[in-house]
């Protein structure tokens, strides 16, 4: 049997973290990873260029049924924490959209970077490693096609179950729930919405096509683009409000946020009389989209010169285009999601340390822990912050 100070089970955002910082604090630390390599998900994550952090990460970009959980790690290892780390290495980085900050290269630069700060720190990390059971009995035992390994301290950052084809199980919440800790239902969170029938067959024709919009669901609301796929609706506006959205509910676009729609109508109404409506909005939405939507909602009025159409109906029709309301059929769910919302409850957990309160040793960090950010480097942000805090205490 191999012993350590504190194994990690996970070689993710969080588990690496906590490695390098128990590591660094004199902790033996191995690191046990269920893949053929550490960083799946990072090296996968902003599109290869990893959005490792965010400039304006705070506790509100959070979702957990304990909202004031994640506030002391937040704190304690912040972005610009995570931004001198990779200063110090040397690795080009630029902000693109409020804040998020991406690689200039490669998100392969970040994993190197953790891996360089795991060699320095003498952390031991064992790959192909995948976990067969844990039990407890003075020490931790772990057995996995590795062999086995003890520890005083076990640290679970084994993620949630987003995108199982890169290795994602529910093995986080099932070590929790054998050592009698609450686990939150789980559902897929930052995730594309699938319709069927006539809206399905409407994406489907727009499929490539993206417009900036207002998507709100159960009263949030997000503006940003949204993508039309051939399966529904995609884009950052559409995932940002897919973690408030629950199956039944609707959801309401408003295609021109950043206009009014009535006082385009008249407008046009008034400066090209002999005009069309369709050529009216597209100089504000995609051609194809205005398209359809002349389809779908003023047929009759397809050829008909704006002067000749009543105010009524022209703000009939901005009303819609503020209001256009749909109800997904489902979401693509697990398969694409980018977190998984719920797992372990921060009930649970001390915020300081991320310890279990009735499991001393035990430890949970990352997305395996009711605690999920927004689209936008916010989900890194609580992996790098949770398991600093995790190794400062191990």
């Amino acid at each position: 049997m191999t012993r350590a100070d504190v194994l990690v089970i996970g070689g993710g955002a969080a588990g690496l973290m906590c490695a390098i910082t128990a590591g660094q604090h004199g902790r033996n630390v191995i690191v046990l990873e269920g893949s053929n390599r550490i960083g799946k998900k990072i090296l996968m994550s902003g599109g290869g260029r990893c959005n490792f952090t965010n400039l304006y990460c705070e506790p509100s970009n959070f979702l957990s049924h304990n909202l004031h959980f994640c506030k002391s790690a937040l704190s304690r290892y912040t972005q610009h924490d995570f931004v001198a780390l990779v200063e110090k290495h040397g690795i080009a980085y630029h902000e693109k959209t409020a804040g998020q900050l991406f690689c200039d290269v490669s998100s392969k630069d970040i994993v190197a970077m953790l891996q360089r700060e795991c060699d320095d720190a003498g952390v031991q990390i064992v790959t192909e490693c995948g976990i067969q059971s844990v039990t407890h009995d003075r020490e931790y035992r772990v057995d996995s096609a590795r062999g086995a390994f003890s520890s005083q301290s076990l640290v679970v950052a084994s993620g949630g179950l987003s995108i199982p084809k890169m290795g994602a199980t529910g093995l986080g919440y099932d070590i929790a729930r054998q050592f009698g800790l609450k686990v939150f239902d789980t559902r897929a969170g930052l995730v594309p919405f699938t319709f069927t029938g006539a809206i399905h067959d409407l994406t489907e024709r727009l499929s490539g096509v993206s417009a900036r919009c207002t998507v709100t669901a159960n009263g949030v609301s997000f503006t940003e683009d949204v993508l039309f796929t051939h399966r529904g609706l995609s884009g950052p506006a559409v995932l940002q409000v897919s973690s408030f959205w629950y199956p039944g509910d609707d959801v309401e676009l408003d295609l021109l946020p950043d206009n009014n729609a009535n006082k385009v109508l008249l407008t046009a109404k008034t400066e090209q009389p002999r005009g069309l409506l369709r050529t009216a909005l597209a100089g504000h939405l995609p051609r194809a989209l205005v398209n359809e939507l002349q389809d779908a909602w003023w047929p009759a009025h397809a050829d008909t010169p704006l002067a000749e159409i009543a105010n009524d109906v022209l703000l009939d029709l901005g009303s819609r285009l503020h209001r256009w309301t749909l109800k997904p059929a489902a979401t693509e769910g697990y398969r694409t999601a980018e977190v998984t919302l719920g797992g372990v409850d921060t009930g649970e957990l001390s915020s300081r340390t991320m310890e279990a309160r009735r499991q001393p040793g035990l430890y949970f960090i990352g997305e395996v822990v009711d605690v999920t950010g927004h689209l936008g480097g916010f989900n890194f942000q609580w992996a790098w912050a949770s398991g600093h805090a995790a190794g400062l205490a191990v």
